[in-house]
């Protein structure tokens, strides 16, 4: 797992965008890992630290939450939830975007819900959940959403096995 600190470095200043340089301020964990390719600031929060900084980008005006994915760093490492955040604003060209990373380990991946926050992360917090096995607490519909009941296993985790066989689904 990686160290994440809120403490400003010489080095991290180059990778602070505008939400991370007011988080190191209030002294929020957080991580910043620069910016994508389009220039969105991509932040890393720990699982622990994700309900005290997630209202942060919501009181800053991240009023969409644009995407959630998750994704599976490797077999055996870490699995990441990803949450792209848009701050809409009439006044505004270009909307403003945000990019973060909540990394849990493989063996226990829970990470709080920010159903509270975004009532838009439902299902997408749902689909990470049944793809991917990560436990989003306090969510409250957490269930399959796309694999049956079921299903066993998580399909989009790199150490999947494909089973030999399917059962056919009761399709009326």
């Amino acid at each position: 797992m990686l160290n994440i600190s809120a403490s400003i470095s010489t080095n991290n200043n180059k990778m602070r965008g505008r939400l991370s340089t007011w988080l190191a301020k209030h002294k929020l964990a957080h991580r910043p890992l620069g910016f994508d390719y389009q220039g969105v600031e991509t932040l890393q929060i720990k699982s622990r630290d994700w309900p005290s900084v997630a209202v942060a980008p919501y009181a800053y005006g991240s009023n969409y939450p644009r995407s959630q994915c998750a994704y599976d760093v490797a077999p055996g490492g870490a699995l990441v939830s990803v949450y792209h955040l848009t701050r809409i604003q009439d006044d505004l060209d270009q909307p403003e975007e945000l990019c973060i990373k909540v990394f849990v380990p493989r063996e226990d991946p829970k990470i709080p819900s920010v159903f509270w926050i975004w009532k838009s992360a439902d299902f997408q917090e749902r689909e990470s959940y049944d793809m991917s096995g990560i436990t989003y607490e306090n969510h409250p519909h957490l269930k399959r959403i796309l694999m049956p009941d079921t299903w066993i296993g998580w399909p989009l985790r790199k150490d999947y096995i494909v089973p030999n066989s399917y059962e056919l689904q009761d399709s009326l």
